[in-house]
């Protein structure tokens, strides 16, 4: 799966007018195939603190649909999920006409009542887990030990959600007890399990490869029948943290396969979290080879 091809130019929007555009994301657009199914197509746009940035990664959108493809075809049969073909060859007329703009970036998906939290598991302390920790010894209000460091192991992984934010907003971190007021009791429930599953076996896997699964973000919805189902992108450096095993030490942040050139820079400006900028080139350069690479270690 390691052989692919990336454009030289990022789209940054896609144009398909003979399908109902449904939302455009901070990455996807999202298209109604039918009544069945939505088409998800991952553009090259970037964001960094919620903010979309003016230019793109060329090919960013490309390897974060095949490595949510792997997963999916991983995963098998082992969980229910919405995932039914990244292949235009196999999906209607209706979106095989737009080939030039969609192959390698799009996967045909199930349509699904999304849960409206976002089902993050943590299994170091990091990020905005971190930042709480720092505070108070909790993140989403689940208690840990003492004197742990940052980026340390934590002694099993915690299921910490947040909210979903409407486009331009901030997702907000709550404690599973919140979650389980949004979602009810038996949905909460079955996300929390099969969030916490899904992260130990795919966190064994990159294990294997070299890769440390820091955290990661998953999303459910549910179909027509009342299963819970796992949708959205998963396990991609866009909504995980990976962190090469080589070189790990807790005690300091830790480089990742993601998008943390582009913080960092612009952090370095003193990016305000509210205009968006043109990133520089060697930015864009750097920020592919992470994404490149971690595509290279989970799929090889």
């Amino acid at each position: 799966m390691n052989n692919i091809s990336l454009p030289q130019t990022a789209l940054l929007e896609t144009n398909c007018p003979e399908l109902t555009l449904l939302a455009r994301g901070k990455v996807r657009d999202v298209y109604e195939v039918d009544e069945q199914y939505l088409l998800f197509v991952a553009t090259d746009r970037i964001s960094a603190f919620d903010v979309i940035m003016k230019n793109g990664i060329p090919g960013k959108g490309i390897l974060l649909t095949q490595i949510s493809c792997f997963w999916f075809e991983w995963l098998g049969e082992r969980m229910p999920h919405h995932f039914v073909t990244a292949d235009i060859s196999k999906m209607p007329a209706s979106v095989q006409q737009y080939a030039d703009q969609l192959a390698g970036r799009s996967m045909l998906v199930k349509r699904l009542t999304i849960l409206p939290v976002e089902a993050i598991v943590r299994g170091y302390l990091a990020g905005s887990g971190w930042v709480s920790y720092q505070q108070d010894q909790t993140v989403c209000g689940i208690e840990l030990p003492a004197g742990l460091q940052e980026c340390e192991e934590l002694p099993s992984p915690i299921y910490t959600p947040s909210t979903k934010a409407e486009m331009g907003g901030h997702d907000l971190n709550i404690s599973p007890a919140e979650a389980e007021k949004i979602l009810g009791e038996t949905h909460a429930h079955q996300v929390e399990k099969l969030a916490i599953s899904l992260y130990a076996e795919a966190r064994a896997y990159a294990a294997a490869r070299g890769i440390i699964l820091a955290d990661t973000k998953f999303e459910f919805g549910v179909n027509e029948a009342g299963t819970v189902v796992l949708g959205d992108e998963i396990l991609t450096p866009d909504s995980s943290r990976f962190w090469p095993a080589e070189g790990y030490a807790p005690g300091q942040d830790q480089p990742s396969f993601d998008k943390q050139f582009v913080r960092n820079y612009l952090l370095s400006i003193h990016f305000d979290k509210e205009t968006p900028v043109a990133l520089p080139d060697d930015v864009i350069s750097q920020t592919l080879v992470k994404y490149q690479e971690a595509f290279a270690l989970l799929t090889k």
